[in-house]
């Protein structure tokens, strides 16, 4: 055979090079999707991980996917939703790139999948840095002083931004698309379309896996619903078997027990007495004695003074607690020996808003306008001042509770925005430390002839709040406190240390307000009372924060009076306050609770979790999302339905007490 000339080998290696060429583009298509959704997943997991403690845990996270079984569900269950989305948008890219050059297909799925999953992650998580996870039309309206529109305006320069951003992706897009058309083939063939095997094998394993996932309620499942794909698809799965339309499906861990009967779901309302069990928990409701909402107060004659102290996450065994051998509230434990002592006493809620308002009203969910100590001592010719280190303003405490109606002197951290300790200027992360509210006071209150009238003071200390230190606070009883940036479960040790060392500082200044009112005369005419709105976990059962699980730490705290008999043995709830002080003002002996403290996280109608305390420190709780049962104090858990007889008794009174009071709740709301 003759040798080619150049000319024809050059032809030949022309053809080869296109070839290839070809090739390029078609081995390109072959692996785009799965580079894609690698890329995005890895960028998803990396950002639920720094934002919620996916797998890690951090402040406020009690559900971390961190046993291999629960890493093993959420890897499953993850994988295949990233799968059935990935091959959907494949399908759509296709279809979209019908009768364009092969290539195109990839660089929709690109756009879809890719820079369109990247900007819902972004949406979502700068929504979640305002708002958390309870991001809604009420919350936004309050943002905005209660309008809609005063919120959106208050939010425009960072929608600004984000549409600014979208018009950039669509040029970049567009130009993207324009350089490829020149510069790739346009003789690839398309790929071609996914078999329908593939597609009914991949659904089928995803209802399978996800029907086993929620079915075990372990905490792979919680983290799973951190995600984009899995969110929408088991919310979709979840809407479409809401056959009886009371808002429960089959695909979610609070699952509809009775599909095709719409007054029986979970979190159903218990009509009590009807042999109907609606909630599915307790058997039917037998109500139990509740305590009657305390009415308007009016105190005459001689009148002591009232100073009351919240201390921010004051913890329920900060008594007698050392630190190196140093007591972490001196001048707490000298007004505790001298007077007395409520322990354990618990927030109902974990959280501070709603513990104000109960602490001031009386009342578990106290409606708008209802009677409180400010009303009660403003009607009985008080003056009455506020001095506190949060914006009372926050979540309708100050409206709830009466502050800005009854007070003469008002001074919170909106007003001293400027003493901020931390640059955050969002209302609900102010902090201004305790040194600049005495300046306040000495100013105002505190200048006046106390003798012409009784006083009420409510000083609210901030510091012992995440994350336990700033630069006006003493290193009292740790050197070097642990940095914001540092804090997590390897250095426990030195968390706890910095918060026990932020106690002390707050403790400081407790001891600051009793010198001044001894310095005016007045203490021996003052009844004060010092208590933290709740507890703190710090990483000994592997969480940190408050409000997310029902046990001694994040609901205790403890109630000090300055005064002998004032306050009646724990365990009492911070709904009791108010009575205690009528009786302490009147001069009597203080009431003992009619019910043992609730606690509850999420709202009363559709909490996540419920708790009833007992004498001691007896503790009952019962996650209502996942039916697990807990005697707290012997760290004993088991599924409700398992429980042995004795532990049963003491779940079903809680849970006939959550009942009782959602009942009461549901009969004054219609009464309204």
């Amino acid at each position: 055979m003759a040798m080619a000339t150049a000319a024809e080998r050059h032809g030949i290696d022309g053809t080869l090079a296109r070839a290839k060429m070809r090739g390029l583009p078609v081995r390109l298509l072959a692996w785009m999707p799965l580079a894609v959704m690698v890329v995005v997943s890895a960028i998803e997991l990396a950002l639920a991980d720094r934002k919620y403690g996916l797998f890690s845990g951090g402040f406020g996270q009690s559900r971390a996917v961190d046993t291999p079984a629960e890493l093993f569900q959420f890897a499953v269950g993850y994988a295949l939703a990233q799968a059935l989305v990935a091959m959907a948008g494949w399908l759509l890219a296709l279809r979209l790139a019908r009768g364009r050059p092969g290539w195109a297909a990839a660089y929709v799925f690109a756009l879809v999948n890719g820079a369109g999953f990247c900007l819902l992650l972004a949406a979502q998580y700068q929504l979640h840095s305002y708002f958390s996870d309870t991001v809604n039309f009420s919350l936004l309206s309050k943002l905005g002083g209660g309008s809609l529109a005063d919120a959106l305006l208050f939010a425009a320069s960072e929608i600004g931004i984000a549409l600014a951003g979208l018009a950039a992706l669509g040029l970049a897009a567009w130009i993207v698309w324009r350089i490829a058309l020149r510069a790739l083939p346009a003789g690839v063939a398309p790929p071609q379309r996914p078999r329908a095997v593939t597609l009914v094998a991949l659904a089928c394993a995803f209802l399978v896996a996800a029907q086993a996932i929620f079915a075990i309620r372990s905490d792979a499942a919680f983290g799973l619903g951190r995600t984009l794909a899995w969110s929408g698809l088991a919310a979709a799965l979840d809407g479409a078997t809401d056959f009886d339309s009371d808002g429960y499906g089959l695909f979610a861990v609070q699952r509809d027990g009775a599909p095709f009967d719409a007054a029986r779901h979970p979190l159903a309302l218990d009509i009590p007495g009807n042999g109907i069990d609606e909630d599915g928990y307790g058997g039917d409701l037998a109500l139990v004695p509740l305590a009657a909402p305390l009415g308007p107060q009016a105190f005459a004659g001689d009148r002591p003074h009232v100073v009351v102290v919240v201390m921010e996450s004051m913890r329920g065994d900060v008594l007698g607690k050392r630190v190196d051998g140093k007591p972490a509230a001196p001048n707490l434990e000298a007004l505790a020996a001298a007077g007395s002592v409520a322990q354990p006493a618990y927030s109902h809620v974990g959280f501070t808003t709603e513990s104000l308002k109960s602490m001031f009203t009386g009342q578990l969910v106290p409606p708008p306008g209802a009677p409180s100590l400010f009303r009660d001592l403003k009607a009985s010719g008080y003056r009455i001042g506020v001095f506190s280190g949060q914006p009372e303003d926050f979540g309708d405490i100050s409206e709830t509770v009466g502050m800005r109606e009854a007070t003469d002197v008002y001074v919170d951290a909106e007003d001293l925005r400027e003493k901020r300790a931390f640059d955050f200027a969002a209302k609900g992360s102010l902090l201004v430390d305790e040194s600049h509210l005495l300046a306040a006071f000495d100013r105002t209150l505190g200048a006046q002839d106390w003798d012409a009238a009784p006083h009420f003071v409510y000083f609210n200390f901030q510091t012992a709040h995440f994350p336990y230190h700033h630069g006006d606070v003493a290193p009292r009883l740790v050197e070097e406190p642990i940095a914001r940036g540092a804090i997590g479960a390897d250095r426990a040790a030195d968390v706890q240390a910095t918060y026990w060392n932020a106690v002390a500082h707050a403790d400081a200044w407790l001891g600051e307000v009793i010198a001044r009112l001894k310095a005016k005369g007045a203490w021996e005419d003052t009844i004060l009372i010092v208590t933290g709105d709740h507890g703190e976990d710090l990483f000994e059962d592997g969480f940190l924060g408050h409000g997310h699980v029902i046990n001694h730490r994040q609901f205790g705290t403890v109630a000090v009076a300055n005064r002998p008999g004032v306050l009646p043995r724990g365990p009492i709830g911070l709904a009791d306050y108010r009575a205690i002080l009528a009786a302490a003002i009147r001069g009597e002996a203080p009431p003992a609770p009619v019910a043992a403290p609730f606690l509850h996280i999420g709202p009363l109608s559709a909490p996540t979790a419920i708790g009833l305390a007992g004498e001691g420190d007896e503790l009952t709780s019962l996650r209502v999302d996942t039916g697990e049962a807990c005697l707290v104090e012997r760290g004993e858990c088991a599924p409700h339905d398992g429980l042995r007889p004795a532990a049963r008794a003491r779940v079903d009174a809680l849970i006939a007490r959550w009942g009782s009071e959602r009942w009461r709740s549901h009969r004054a709301q219609a009464a309204d």
